[in-house]
C-alpha cells in the first residue's frame, strides 16, 4: 500500500483551534511526495502553520477516515465513513464480545458479532491498513520536522520549540497505534521515521518487542509531552502518556508473558496524582454534548474530539455510534439525533450484569426496553436486544446541541475512572505498593457516582473488577481487551448469546484472541508470517 497526496480536499477542525485544508489520497503505504505541489513537500512547509495542519491530521485520523468527511478515504478501497478509526475499534472491540450486537448484514460485519472472521474480513483489514496509515503520517512529519530540515529553511526559534511539542504528540499518536495492532494482531512490523521511504518489506516484529518499542517511546516522551493539562483540550499531555503505559502493563502477560502490575501501580498513581481528577458530575454528564465543558474534562485524559458543525461525516466516529444504536420504537429526537439506522444494541448477559435492568439501582445501566426483548432471537431485528443510551447529543441540562446529523460529544478514549480500575486490578494481582483500602475508596468513589450499592474489601475480587469494569466503562472499546486479560474472551469460561454462531452461545477456540494479519497484507508483504489458527 502507497499513500500518496496528490487532490485537495477540505476540513474543517477544531481540535487544534485553527481551519485547515490538506491534501490526500492513499494507495499504499510509502509516505513519498511525488511532486512540489503535495502535502508534506518542501513547498508546502514554506508555510509556518503548515507543521500544525499535519499534527491536526494526524488527530483527525482518530475520527474520520478521509479529509471530505465519509466518501473518499484515506485507506484505497475503503469509504471515509468505514475506515474511521474509532468507528473500527468500536467494531472490535465491542461486537466481538457481550457488551452489543449489530443487527447489519454488511460483508463480513456479522462474523464479528459471532467470533467466525477470518483473514478476508474487511474490516480487520481496515483497522490494520487505518493504523498503519497513521503510522506512515506520523513517520514522515518526523522526517520533515528533524533539526537538519528546520535548519534548511531557517524556521525561528520559537516555532522550533513548539515543533517539538508536536513531535512529541506525533510519537505519541504513533505508540497508541501501535498499541492497537500490537492489541489485535500481535507480531506486526515496526516502522520508523528512521527507516527507508520507498518500497520495501518491514520486517515483522514479535508482540514483545512491539511491547518493548511501545514501553521505551512512552518513557521517553515524559521529557518533551506538555506538562498533566498545560496543551489545549483534546491534544496529548504527559499523563496521556502515564495512563497508555498503565495501559500497556496491565496487560503485559497477555503482550509479553510477563506480567508488571507493580509497574502499573506506579503509572496508575502518576496519573492519579496529575492535574486530573475524577469528576464529580452524574455520569450522565460523561457523555453528552458538553463533555468538554460540563465538569467533565476534568476526568478525560485523551479525548477524540467532535463537532457537529466542523467535522462533516455522519459514518464516522461518534456519529455512527449514536445513529447505528437507535431504532425501534426509539425517538430519534430523545437522543439528539436526526434518525437512527437500526444496528447497535447489547446482549442479554451484560444486561444481567447490572442489578435490575432498569437502572434504579446502577445509573450506568442506561437500556432502551419499551418494545425490545432481553434475547436475541434474530441478530438482524433491532428490537431483538435492549437498546443502550448511553450516549446523548445534548448538553448536560438537556438544551440541544449544535446539529443533530453529527454530535458534538467528545468520546472519552482515556479517563480517569479507568486509572480507578487499573490500580485496583493490579493490586488484586500483587502488583507491589497497592493498597486494597484505597482500592476500595476508588472503585466506592464510581458506585457512588453511580447511585450503586459501596462495597468492602471482601467483595474486591478479580470477577467482581471485569464485571465493574463492564459497568463503568461500556461502549468505551475495552471490553474485548478485558475479557481476554480474564481469559473470558475466547473458550467456555464466559458464554453470551451468539457467540460462536449459535443463539445460546458456545465455546470458541483460543486462537481467536487474535485476528488474524490481514489476507491483503500479506499479499503486499509476502514475509509477513500469520497467526496460528488462521
Amino acid at each position: 500500500m502507497k499513500i500518496s497526496f496528490k487532490k485537495i480536499s477540505y476540513l474543517l477542525l477544531m481540535i487544534l483551534g485553527m481551519n485547515i485544508a490538506f491534501t490526500s489520497c492513499s494507495d499504499d503505504l510509502n509516505v513519498t511526495p511525488k511532486d512540489d505541489d503535495e502535502f508534506l513537500s518542501e513547498v508546502f512547509f514554506k508555510d509556518p502553520s503548515s507543521y500544525k495542519k499535519v499534527l491536526a491530521k494526524l488527530y483527525a485520523g482518530l475520527y474520520v477516515g478521509g479529509n471530505d468527511g465519509d466518501s473518499s478515504g484515506d485507506i484505497s478501497g475503503i469509504g471515509g465513513d468505514f475506515s474511521s478509526y474509532l468507528r473500527l475499534l468500536f467494531v472490535m472491540q465491542e461486537f466481538t464480545t457481550d457488551e452489543a450486537i449489530i443487527a447489519w448484514a454488511d460483508g463480513s460485519l456479522p462474523t464479528m458479532n459471532t467470533q467466525t472472521w477470518t483473514p478476508n474480513n474487511e474490516f480487520l483489514y481496515g483497522v490494520y491498513s487505518r493504523s498503519f496509515y497513521q503510522i506512515s503520517l506520523a513517520n514522515e512529519f518526523l522526517r520533515q520536522t528533524s533539526d537538519d530540515k528546520l535548519e534548511a529553511r531557517g524556521v525561528d526559534a520559537a516555532l522550533k520549540a513548539e515543533i517539538a511539542t508536536f513531535r512529541a504528540e506525533a510519537r505519541f499518536l504513533r505508540a497508541f497505534d501501535y498499541v492497537q495492532l500490537m492489541d489485535l494482531f500481535g507480531n506486526v512490523p515496526i516502522t520508523t521515521e528512521a527507516d527507508p521511504v520507498g518500497f520495501y518489506n518491514p520486517v515483522q516484529k514479535s508482540r514483545a518487542e512491539v511491547f518493548a518499542f511501545v514501553e521505551n517511546e512512552l518513557k521517553d516522551l515524559d521529557n518533551s509531552l506538555k506538562a498533566s493539562k498545560a496543551n489545549e483540550y483534546g491534544r496529548i499531555d504527559k499523563t496521556a502518556a502515564k495512563f497508555l503505559l498503565a495501559k500497556i502493563y496491565l496487560n503485559a502477560k497477555v503482550y509479553t508473558g510477563t506480567a508488571k502490575n507493580t509497574e502499573c501501580i506506579t503509572a496508575c498513581n502518576d496519573v492519579i496524582n496529575s492535574a486530573y481528577s475524577f469528576a464529580n458530575v452524574p455520569y450522565r454528564y460523561l457523555f453528552s454534548a458538553d463533555n468538554n465543558t460540563n465538569g467533565s474534562q476534568n476526568e478525560i485524559i485523551f479525548p477524540v474530539v467532535s463537532d457537529g458543525n466542523l467535522i462533516r461525516a455522519t459514518g464516522a466516529g461518534m456519529s455512527f455510534i449514536m445513529h447505528a444504536s437507535i431504532g425501534g420504537s426509539m425517538v430519534a429526537g430523545d437522543r439528539g439525533m436526526d434518525g437512527g439506522w437500526q444496528g447497535i444494541r447489547t446482549r442479554k448477559e451484560f444486561v444481567q450484569s447490572f442489578p435490575d435492568e432498569t437502572g434504579t439501582a446502577d445509573k450506568r445501566g442506561s437500556f432502551y426496553t419499551n418494545g425490545q426483548t432481553l434475547d436475541i432471537d434474530a441478530v438482524g431485528t433491532f428490537t431483538n436486544g435492549y437498546a443502550v443510551t448511553k450516549y446523548i447529543n445534548k448538553k448536560a441540562d438537556g438544551s440541544p446541541a449544535q446539529r443533530n446529523d453529527i454530535p458534538d460529544i467528545d468520546f472519552p478514549m482515556f479517563r480517569m475512572s479507568d486509572v480507578y480500575l487499573m490500580y485496583a486490578e493490579a493490586t488484586l494481582r500483587g502488583g507491589a505498593g497497592g493498597l486494597i483500602p484505597t482500592a476500595v475508596t476508588y472503585i466506592n468513589q464510581l458506585r457512588t457516582r453511580a447511585g450503586a450499592t459501596a462495597v468492602t474489601a471482601t467483595d474486591l475480587t478479580l470477577d467482581f473488577i471485569l464485571a465493574e469494569r463492564g459497568r463503568e466503562l461500556f461502549w468505551e472499546c475495552h471490553r474485548r481487551t478485558d475479557l481476554i486479560r480474564f481469559d473470558k474472551f475466547t473458550g467456555s469460561s464466559k458464554i453470551w448469546q451468539w457467540k460462536g454462531g449459535v443463539k445460546n452461545g458456545t465455546s470458541t477456540a483460543s486462537y481467536r484472541n487474535l485476528m488474524p494479519i490481514p489476507a491483503t497484507a500479506i499479499q503486499a508483504n509476502p514475509t509477513l508470517i500469520q497467526n496460528p489458527g488462521y
